[in-house]
Protein backbone atom coordinates (compact mmCIF):
# COMPACT_ATOMS: atom_id res chain seq x y z
CA UNK A 1 0.00 0.00 0.00
CA UNK A 2 1.70 3.40 -1.32
CA UNK A 3 1.68 6.24 1.62
CA UNK A 4 2.26 9.63 0.28
CA UNK A 5 2.27 13.29 1.22
CA UNK A 6 -0.62 15.05 1.85
CA UNK A 7 -2.66 16.44 -1.15
CA UNK A 8 -6.13 17.90 -0.84
CA UNK A 9 -8.98 16.64 -2.37
CA UNK A 10 -12.78 15.78 -2.32
CA UNK A 11 -14.68 13.14 -1.00
CA UNK A 12 -15.22 10.34 -3.34
CA UNK A 13 -18.66 8.76 -3.97
CA UNK A 14 -19.33 5.39 -2.65
CA UNK A 15 -21.11 2.61 -4.65
CA UNK A 16 -24.23 3.83 -5.69
CA UNK A 17 -23.85 7.34 -5.13
CA UNK A 18 -23.11 7.33 -1.11
CA UNK A 19 -20.29 9.71 0.10
CA UNK A 20 -17.32 8.50 2.17
CA UNK A 21 -14.56 10.23 2.76
CA UNK A 22 -10.96 9.55 1.21
CA UNK A 23 -7.68 10.13 3.28
CA UNK A 24 -5.97 12.43 0.99
CA UNK A 25 -2.84 11.57 3.00
CA UNK A 26 -2.85 8.05 2.33
CA UNK A 27 -5.00 8.00 -0.96
CA UNK A 28 -3.87 11.29 -2.61
CA UNK A 29 -3.99 9.94 -6.32
CA UNK A 30 -8.01 8.80 -4.94
CA UNK A 31 -8.93 11.75 -3.17
CA UNK A 32 -8.20 14.01 -6.01
CA UNK A 33 -9.32 13.66 -9.97
CA UNK A 34 -6.44 13.70 -12.12
CA UNK A 35 -5.42 16.14 -14.45
CA UNK A 36 -6.63 15.07 -18.06
CA UNK A 37 -6.95 17.56 -21.06
CA UNK A 38 -10.63 17.53 -22.41
CA UNK A 39 -9.53 15.86 -25.79
CA UNK A 40 -7.41 12.69 -23.75
CA UNK A 41 -10.93 12.43 -21.72
CA UNK A 42 -12.89 12.37 -25.04
CA UNK A 43 -10.29 9.82 -26.60
CA UNK A 44 -10.36 7.70 -23.62
CA UNK A 45 -14.39 7.64 -23.62
CA UNK A 46 -13.66 6.79 -27.02
CA UNK A 47 -11.62 3.65 -26.40
CA UNK A 48 -13.17 2.66 -23.64
CA UNK A 49 -16.76 2.41 -25.43
CA UNK A 50 -15.03 0.62 -28.74
CA UNK A 51 -13.48 -2.05 -25.92
CA UNK A 52 -16.71 -2.43 -23.65
CA UNK A 53 -18.71 -3.05 -27.27
CA UNK A 54 -16.12 -6.04 -27.75
CA UNK A 55 -17.07 -7.57 -24.88
CA UNK A 56 -20.08 -9.64 -23.56
CA UNK A 57 -21.11 -6.61 -20.72
CA UNK A 58 -23.59 -4.27 -20.22
CA UNK A 59 -23.18 -0.57 -18.94
CA UNK A 60 -25.62 0.84 -16.49
CA UNK A 61 -24.28 4.86 -16.48
CA UNK A 62 -26.39 7.20 -13.66
CA UNK A 63 -28.89 4.29 -13.37
CA UNK A 64 -30.20 4.36 -16.96
CA UNK A 65 -29.55 1.47 -19.32
CA UNK A 66 -27.03 2.85 -22.21
CA UNK A 67 -28.31 0.13 -24.47
CA UNK A 68 -24.48 0.69 -26.25
CA UNK A 69 -22.90 -3.06 -25.30
CA UNK A 70 -25.69 -5.54 -25.36
CA UNK A 71 -23.88 -8.87 -24.96
CA UNK A 72 -22.61 -11.01 -28.04
CA UNK A 73 -23.96 -14.36 -29.26
CA UNK A 74 -20.79 -15.72 -27.17
CA UNK A 75 -23.29 -14.66 -23.87
CA UNK A 76 -25.16 -17.18 -22.26
CA UNK A 77 -28.19 -15.85 -19.47
CA UNK A 78 -27.70 -12.05 -18.07
CA UNK A 79 -24.22 -10.24 -19.16
CA UNK A 80 -22.07 -8.95 -16.43
CA UNK A 81 -23.01 -5.80 -15.85
CA UNK A 82 -20.25 -2.60 -15.11
CA UNK A 83 -22.20 0.19 -13.18
CA UNK A 84 -20.75 3.78 -14.09
CA UNK A 85 -21.86 6.18 -11.20
CA UNK A 86 -19.83 8.95 -12.45
CA UNK A 87 -18.79 8.43 -15.78
CA UNK A 88 -17.32 11.75 -16.10
CA UNK A 89 -14.30 11.13 -13.17
CA UNK A 90 -14.16 7.36 -14.74
CA UNK A 91 -13.31 8.67 -18.23
CA UNK A 92 -11.25 11.51 -17.17
CA UNK A 93 -9.39 9.03 -14.89
CA UNK A 94 -8.66 6.50 -17.82
CA UNK A 95 -7.76 9.47 -19.90
CA UNK A 96 -4.74 10.80 -17.71
CA UNK A 97 -3.19 7.33 -16.46
CA UNK A 98 -5.02 4.33 -18.54
CA UNK A 99 -5.43 1.28 -16.14
CA UNK A 100 -4.21 2.74 -13.17
CA UNK A 101 -6.90 5.26 -13.46
CA UNK A 102 -9.26 2.22 -13.86
CA UNK A 103 -8.32 1.04 -10.84
CA UNK A 104 -8.62 4.56 -8.82
CA UNK A 105 -11.67 4.74 -9.96
CA UNK A 106 -13.11 1.60 -8.11
CA UNK A 107 -11.51 2.56 -5.26
CA UNK A 108 -13.11 5.93 -5.00
CA UNK A 109 -16.54 4.55 -5.91
CA UNK A 110 -17.44 5.69 -9.38
CA UNK A 111 -17.52 2.50 -10.86
CA UNK A 112 -18.94 -0.83 -9.62
CA UNK A 113 -20.13 -4.07 -11.05
CA UNK A 114 -23.37 -7.09 -10.20
CA UNK A 115 -20.37 -9.34 -10.38
CA UNK A 116 -16.96 -8.08 -10.47
CA UNK A 117 -15.28 -11.32 -11.47
CA UNK A 118 -17.50 -12.07 -14.07
CA UNK A 119 -16.56 -8.37 -15.49
CA UNK A 120 -12.76 -8.35 -15.02
CA UNK A 121 -12.99 -11.89 -16.61
CA UNK A 122 -14.98 -10.59 -19.69
CA UNK A 123 -12.43 -7.61 -20.05
CA UNK A 124 -8.99 -10.32 -19.67
CA UNK A 125 -10.50 -12.39 -22.05
CA UNK A 126 -10.34 -9.86 -24.15
CA UNK A 127 -7.11 -8.22 -23.67
CA UNK A 128 -5.44 -8.36 -27.07
CA UNK A 129 -8.16 -7.11 -28.18
CA UNK A 130 -9.97 -4.07 -26.79
CA UNK A 131 -8.05 -1.49 -28.23
CA UNK A 132 -7.74 -1.38 -32.32
CA UNK A 133 -4.49 -1.83 -33.29
CA UNK A 134 -3.50 1.47 -34.74
CA UNK A 135 -4.25 3.03 -31.26
CA UNK A 136 -1.68 0.82 -29.39
CA UNK A 137 0.90 2.65 -30.88
CA UNK A 138 -0.78 5.22 -28.30
CA UNK A 139 0.08 2.67 -25.17
CA UNK A 140 3.09 5.43 -24.02
CA UNK A 141 0.65 8.30 -23.72
CA UNK A 142 -1.45 6.35 -21.17
CA UNK A 143 0.81 4.35 -19.45
CA UNK A 144 3.63 5.21 -16.79
CA UNK A 145 7.42 4.09 -16.23
CA UNK A 146 7.88 1.91 -13.22
CA UNK A 147 9.51 4.30 -10.53
CA UNK A 148 13.41 3.62 -9.79
CA UNK A 149 12.42 3.76 -5.84
CA UNK A 150 10.94 0.35 -6.72
CA UNK A 151 13.96 -1.63 -8.10
CA UNK A 152 14.34 -4.63 -6.29
CA UNK A 153 17.98 -3.58 -4.70
CA UNK A 154 19.03 -5.18 -1.78
CA UNK A 155 17.23 -2.13 0.19
CA UNK A 156 14.85 -1.56 -2.43
CA UNK A 157 13.48 -5.89 -2.03
CA UNK A 158 12.99 -5.13 1.65
CA UNK A 159 10.85 -2.31 1.40
CA UNK A 160 8.91 -3.29 -1.06
CA UNK A 161 8.10 -6.87 0.83
CA UNK A 162 7.08 -4.88 3.40
CA UNK A 163 4.71 -2.25 1.68
CA UNK A 164 2.52 -5.73 1.20
CA UNK A 165 3.24 -8.58 3.75
CA UNK A 166 4.17 -6.43 6.59
CA UNK A 167 0.94 -4.79 6.53
CA UNK A 168 -1.02 -7.20 9.77
CA UNK A 169 -0.68 -10.86 9.82
CA UNK A 170 -3.79 -10.30 11.42
CA UNK A 171 -5.68 -9.31 8.31
CA UNK A 172 -4.26 -12.18 6.80
CA UNK A 173 -5.19 -14.58 9.04
CA UNK A 174 -8.88 -12.98 8.17
CA UNK A 175 -8.89 -14.46 4.88
CA UNK A 176 -6.17 -17.44 4.58
CA UNK A 177 -6.78 -20.90 5.62
CA UNK A 178 -5.68 -21.54 9.07
CA UNK A 179 -1.85 -22.44 8.25
CA UNK A 180 -1.48 -19.10 6.46
CA UNK A 181 -0.75 -20.65 3.12
CA UNK A 182 -0.74 -17.21 0.68
CA UNK A 183 -0.36 -19.10 -2.59
CA UNK A 184 -2.50 -21.26 -4.64
CA UNK A 185 -3.76 -24.68 -3.44
CA UNK A 186 -3.86 -27.50 -5.43
CA UNK A 187 -8.04 -29.06 -4.96
CA UNK A 188 -8.95 -32.86 -5.82
CA UNK A 189 -11.76 -31.61 -7.39
CA UNK A 190 -13.36 -28.22 -8.97
CA UNK A 191 -14.91 -26.09 -8.21
CA UNK A 192 -13.52 -26.40 -5.06
CA UNK A 193 -15.57 -26.37 -1.45
CA UNK A 194 -14.64 -23.95 1.51
CA UNK A 195 -13.68 -27.05 3.91
CA UNK A 196 -11.02 -28.25 1.06
CA UNK A 197 -8.75 -24.97 1.67
CA UNK A 198 -6.46 -26.38 4.51
CA UNK A 199 -6.75 -29.59 2.86
CA UNK A 200 -5.38 -28.37 -0.87
CA UNK A 201 -3.22 -25.67 0.77
CA UNK A 202 -0.71 -29.34 2.52
CA UNK A 203 -1.68 -31.04 -0.74
CA UNK A 204 0.35 -28.06 -2.59
CA UNK A 205 3.14 -28.23 -0.24
CA UNK A 206 3.83 -31.83 -0.44
CA UNK A 207 3.50 -31.92 -4.02
CA UNK A 208 6.27 -29.83 -3.95
CA UNK A 209 8.77 -31.11 -1.43
CA UNK A 210 8.02 -34.29 -2.80
CA UNK A 211 9.26 -32.65 -6.18
CA UNK A 212 12.20 -31.94 -3.85
CA UNK A 213 13.03 -35.10 -2.69
CA UNK A 214 12.56 -33.91 1.06
CA UNK A 215 12.74 -36.47 3.07
CA UNK A 216 14.85 -37.65 7.00
CA UNK A 217 17.84 -35.60 7.19
CA UNK A 218 17.47 -33.51 3.91
CA UNK A 219 19.31 -29.68 4.14
CA UNK A 220 16.56 -27.43 2.53
CA UNK A 221 16.70 -23.69 1.66
CA UNK A 222 13.03 -22.09 1.46
CA UNK A 223 13.30 -18.91 -0.31
CA UNK A 224 10.34 -16.71 1.28
CA UNK A 225 9.27 -17.97 4.51
CA UNK A 226 5.41 -17.34 4.16
CA UNK A 227 3.94 -17.94 7.95
CA UNK A 228 6.11 -21.09 8.39
CA UNK A 229 3.41 -23.94 6.89
CA UNK A 230 6.05 -25.60 4.40
CA UNK A 231 8.89 -24.97 6.75
CA UNK A 232 7.04 -26.89 9.42
CA UNK A 233 5.58 -29.42 7.23
CA UNK A 234 9.41 -30.16 5.65
CA UNK A 235 10.64 -30.71 9.68
CA UNK A 236 7.98 -33.07 10.42
CA UNK A 237 9.37 -34.93 6.77
CA UNK A 238 12.86 -35.04 9.34
CA UNK A 239 14.42 -32.54 6.94
CA UNK A 240 16.84 -29.29 8.50
CA UNK A 241 15.36 -26.25 7.16
CA UNK A 242 17.14 -23.06 6.44
CA UNK A 243 14.21 -20.25 5.87
CA UNK A 244 14.86 -16.71 4.88
CA UNK A 245 11.99 -13.75 4.39
CA UNK A 246 12.41 -9.84 4.18
CA UNK A 247 9.31 -9.76 6.38
CA UNK A 248 9.47 -8.91 9.77
CA UNK A 249 5.94 -9.64 10.70
CA UNK A 250 5.80 -12.91 8.69
CA UNK A 251 9.60 -13.52 10.42
CA UNK A 252 8.04 -13.10 14.07
CA UNK A 253 4.45 -15.40 13.68
CA UNK A 254 6.82 -18.24 11.89
CA UNK A 255 8.84 -18.26 14.37
CA UNK A 256 6.27 -18.37 17.43
CA UNK A 257 4.52 -21.28 14.95
CA UNK A 258 7.23 -23.39 14.61
CA UNK A 259 7.67 -23.16 18.27
CA UNK A 260 3.99 -24.28 18.71
CA UNK A 261 4.63 -27.12 16.15
CA UNK A 262 7.80 -28.52 18.04
CA UNK A 263 10.06 -28.09 15.25
CA UNK A 264 12.09 -25.56 16.56
CA UNK A 265 15.05 -27.74 16.77
CA UNK A 266 14.69 -28.10 13.05
CA UNK A 267 13.89 -24.82 11.34
CA UNK A 268 15.71 -21.97 11.65
CA UNK A 269 13.99 -18.40 10.42
CA UNK A 270 16.33 -16.02 9.25
CA UNK A 271 15.55 -12.37 8.07
CA UNK A 272 17.73 -12.29 4.92
CA UNK A 273 17.79 -11.63 0.74
CA UNK A 274 18.33 -14.75 -1.18
CA UNK A 275 20.82 -13.39 -2.09
CA UNK A 276 23.01 -12.96 0.86
CA UNK A 277 22.31 -16.47 1.95
CA UNK A 278 25.32 -18.96 2.52
CA UNK A 279 25.78 -22.91 2.20
CA UNK A 280 24.74 -25.79 -0.15
CA UNK A 281 21.27 -27.44 0.23
CA UNK A 282 20.00 -30.82 -0.80
CA UNK A 283 17.02 -29.47 -1.83
CA UNK A 284 15.72 -25.46 -2.51
CA UNK A 285 12.12 -24.50 -2.30
CA UNK A 286 10.62 -21.70 -3.49
CA UNK A 287 6.87 -20.51 -3.74
CA UNK A 288 5.58 -17.51 -5.98
CA UNK A 289 8.74 -15.64 -4.73
CA UNK A 290 9.80 -14.92 -8.24
CA UNK A 291 7.07 -12.74 -9.04
CA UNK A 292 8.32 -10.51 -6.46
CA UNK A 293 12.20 -10.53 -7.58
CA UNK A 294 11.60 -8.26 -10.63
CA UNK A 295 12.79 -8.71 -14.28
CA UNK A 296 16.29 -7.26 -13.55
CA UNK A 297 17.33 -9.26 -10.73
CA UNK A 298 16.03 -12.79 -12.27
CA UNK A 299 19.66 -13.79 -13.21
CA UNK A 300 20.60 -13.28 -9.85
CA UNK A 301 17.80 -15.55 -8.31
CA UNK A 302 18.71 -18.51 -11.05
CA UNK A 303 22.59 -17.88 -10.24
CA UNK A 304 21.89 -17.83 -6.43
CA UNK A 305 19.43 -20.92 -6.78
CA UNK A 306 22.58 -22.77 -8.83
CA UNK A 307 25.34 -21.54 -6.24
CA UNK A 308 23.33 -23.08 -2.82
CA UNK A 309 22.57 -26.24 -4.38
CA UNK A 310 24.37 -29.02 -3.71
CA UNK A 311 26.05 -32.14 -5.82
CA UNK A 312 22.14 -33.85 -6.97
CA UNK A 313 20.73 -31.50 -5.28
CA UNK A 314 16.62 -30.54 -6.51
CA UNK A 315 14.67 -27.34 -6.80
CA UNK A 316 11.03 -27.38 -6.42
CA UNK A 317 9.53 -23.33 -7.58
CA UNK A 318 5.55 -22.67 -7.58
CA UNK A 319 5.76 -19.61 -10.42
CA UNK A 320 2.51 -17.77 -11.58
CA UNK A 321 3.20 -17.06 -15.75
CA UNK A 322 1.70 -14.96 -17.78
CA UNK A 323 2.70 -14.85 -21.71
CA UNK A 324 5.83 -13.86 -23.07
CA UNK A 325 4.31 -11.16 -25.19
CA UNK A 326 2.43 -9.76 -22.36
CA UNK A 327 5.08 -9.97 -20.00
CA UNK A 328 6.87 -8.01 -22.52
CA UNK A 329 3.94 -5.29 -23.33
CA UNK A 330 4.15 -5.10 -19.06
CA UNK A 331 8.17 -5.05 -18.34
CA UNK A 332 8.59 -1.74 -17.78
CA UNK A 333 4.80 -0.53 -17.28
CA UNK A 334 3.40 1.14 -13.63
CA UNK A 335 0.56 -0.83 -13.42
CA UNK A 336 -2.34 -0.78 -10.85
CA UNK A 337 -0.74 -3.77 -9.16
CA UNK A 338 2.47 -2.86 -8.60
CA UNK A 339 1.53 0.91 -7.55
CA UNK A 340 -0.72 -0.33 -5.34
CA UNK A 341 -0.27 -4.10 -4.54
CA UNK A 342 3.36 -5.61 -5.59
CA UNK A 343 5.58 -2.52 -6.15
CA UNK A 344 8.62 -3.69 -8.00
CA UNK A 345 7.21 -7.18 -9.00
CA UNK A 346 6.40 -8.83 -12.46
CA UNK A 347 4.94 -12.00 -13.26
CA UNK A 348 7.53 -14.03 -15.91
CA UNK A 349 6.69 -16.20 -18.55
CA UNK A 350 7.59 -19.53 -19.32
CA UNK A 351 9.67 -19.37 -21.56
CA UNK A 352 11.62 -16.75 -19.59
CA UNK A 353 12.19 -19.19 -17.02
CA UNK A 354 13.35 -21.58 -19.10
CA UNK A 355 16.21 -18.86 -20.71
CA UNK A 356 16.81 -17.79 -17.13
CA UNK A 357 17.29 -21.12 -15.48
CA UNK A 358 19.04 -22.49 -18.13
CA UNK A 359 21.52 -19.72 -18.45
CA UNK A 360 22.30 -20.52 -14.95
CA UNK A 361 23.23 -23.67 -15.22
CA UNK A 362 19.79 -25.45 -14.16
CA UNK A 363 17.55 -27.92 -16.44
CA UNK A 364 13.65 -28.04 -15.99
CA UNK A 365 12.75 -31.78 -15.70
CA UNK A 366 8.99 -31.22 -14.44
CA UNK A 367 6.53 -28.49 -15.40
CA UNK A 368 2.93 -28.69 -14.43
CA UNK A 369 0.33 -25.89 -14.69
CA UNK A 370 -2.86 -25.73 -11.86
CA UNK A 371 -4.51 -21.95 -13.32
CA UNK A 372 -7.61 -23.20 -12.21
CA UNK A 373 -6.62 -24.44 -8.50
CA UNK A 374 -5.90 -20.21 -8.20
CA UNK A 375 -9.09 -19.59 -9.62
CA UNK A 376 -10.65 -21.15 -6.84
CA UNK A 377 -7.99 -20.34 -3.97
CA UNK A 378 -8.68 -16.81 -5.23
CA UNK A 379 -12.94 -17.28 -4.97
CA UNK A 380 -12.14 -18.70 -1.52
CA UNK A 381 -10.18 -16.09 0.12
CA UNK A 382 -12.21 -13.39 -1.65
CA UNK A 383 -15.46 -14.79 -0.34
CA UNK A 384 -13.67 -14.92 2.89
CA UNK A 385 -12.33 -11.17 3.29
CA UNK A 386 -15.67 -9.80 2.04
CA UNK A 387 -17.15 -11.72 5.26
CA UNK A 388 -15.01 -10.26 7.11
CA UNK A 389 -15.38 -6.12 6.28
CA UNK A 390 -16.53 -5.76 9.45
CA UNK A 391 -13.25 -7.04 11.06
CA UNK A 392 -10.32 -5.55 8.49
CA UNK A 393 -12.35 -2.06 9.33
CA UNK A 394 -11.64 -3.10 12.75
CA UNK A 395 -8.07 -3.61 12.65
CA UNK A 396 -8.11 -0.16 10.79
CA UNK A 397 -7.63 -0.48 6.84
CA UNK A 398 -10.71 2.08 5.45
CA UNK A 399 -12.93 1.79 3.02
CA UNK A 400 -10.73 2.91 0.62
CA UNK A 401 -8.54 -0.17 1.32
CA UNK A 402 -10.86 -2.50 1.29
CA UNK A 403 -12.34 -2.20 -1.94
CA UNK A 404 -8.50 -2.27 -3.10
CA UNK A 405 -8.07 -5.23 -1.66
CA UNK A 406 -11.60 -6.23 -3.06
CA UNK A 407 -10.75 -5.77 -6.72
CA UNK A 408 -6.68 -7.13 -6.41
CA UNK A 409 -8.63 -10.65 -5.73
CA UNK A 410 -11.26 -10.34 -8.19
CA UNK A 411 -8.80 -9.19 -10.81
CA UNK A 412 -6.14 -12.34 -9.66
CA UNK A 413 -9.21 -14.37 -9.77
CA UNK A 414 -10.10 -13.02 -13.47
CA UNK A 415 -6.54 -13.64 -14.62
CA UNK A 416 -7.05 -16.99 -14.22
CA UNK A 417 -10.22 -17.82 -15.14
CA UNK A 418 -9.63 -16.04 -18.38
CA UNK A 419 -6.22 -18.34 -18.75
CA UNK A 420 -4.68 -14.75 -19.17
CA UNK A 421 -2.21 -16.30 -16.05
CA UNK A 422 -1.21 -19.61 -15.05
CA UNK A 423 0.45 -20.90 -11.92
CA UNK A 424 3.30 -24.04 -12.69
CA UNK A 425 5.15 -26.20 -10.17
CA UNK A 426 8.63 -26.89 -11.14
CA UNK A 427 11.47 -29.11 -10.72
CA UNK A 428 14.89 -28.10 -11.56
CA UNK A 429 18.26 -29.99 -11.32
CA UNK A 430 22.21 -28.68 -12.29
CA UNK A 431 22.49 -29.12 -15.93
CA UNK A 432 25.92 -31.45 -16.23
CA UNK A 433 26.54 -29.87 -19.33
CA UNK A 434 26.85 -26.42 -17.60
CA UNK A 435 30.09 -25.14 -16.33
CA UNK A 436 29.73 -25.06 -12.03
CA UNK A 437 29.84 -21.54 -11.00
CA UNK A 438 31.85 -20.11 -8.05
CA UNK A 439 30.97 -21.52 -4.67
Amino acid sequence: MTVSPPSAGPAAAGPHGAPWSVDPVRWPDVARLPRASALRTAVARRIVEHALARTPLRIRSTGAHTGLFPAPAEGHGRAPTLHLHDPAAFHRRIGADGLIGFGESYMAGEWDADDLVAVLTALARHADDLVPAPLRRLRGAWSHRRPALDRNTLGGARVNIRRHYDLSNDLFALFLDPGLTYSSAVFTTLPARADDLTAAQHRKIDRLLDLAAVGPGTRLLEIGTGWGELAIRAANRGAHVLTVTLSEEQRDLAVRRIAAAGVSDRVTVELRDYRRVEGRFDAIVSVEMIEAVGAEYWSAYFTALRRLLAPGGIVALQAITMSHARMLATARTHTWISKYVFPGGLIPSREALARESTAAGLRITDDTGYGGHYAETLRLWRENFLGQSDAVAALGFDRVFRRMWELYLAYSEAGFRSGYLDVRQLRLVADAAAPEGPR
